[in-house]
């Protein structure tokens, strides 16, 4: 097994790693939305989807892959509500449509409002 970290994410904010990489195989941690240099957090489920997506791209990248081998993913969201606004930003990213969860939860870390794990393969 192999630890994946980049600066170019969020640093774990607990007993965890951005990903572990067994394998041919790459599990993700939870891409929650924080810029990783500031620390904030943007307004609004656009946003907080845009940056949750960027941060998980640089944990992919850092691995040597990307959002078209994800082949899982389990996405959090503590409204329901926002599902249109942030499956129509997801769609523009995971154009090969992988396995998906969608699910609501009271809450998430540093109070955001959406959370994106994923599952991908490594192309030897």
């Amino acid at each position: 097994m192999k630890t994946i970290l980049t600066s170019n994410a969020p640093a774990p904010i607990g007993p965890y790693s951005q990903a572990i990489l067994a394998g041919n195989m790459l599990y993700c941690s939870g891409a929650i939305p924080v810029d990783p240099v500031s620390g904030d957090v943007p307004e609004g489920i656009a946003a907080q989807t845009e940056l949750a997506i960027a941060n998980l791209s640089a944990v992919l990248q850092a691995a040597g892959t990307g959002f078209s081998n994800v082949v899982k993913t389990t996405c959090f969201l503590t409204n329901m509500g926002d599902f249109a606004e942030f499956n129509s930003i997801y769609a523009k990213y995971f154009t090969s449509a992988p396995a998906r969860s969608c699910v609501a939860v009271a809450a998430l870390p540093k109070g955001v409002s959406v959370e994106i794990e994923a599952v991908a393969v490594i192309e030897n």
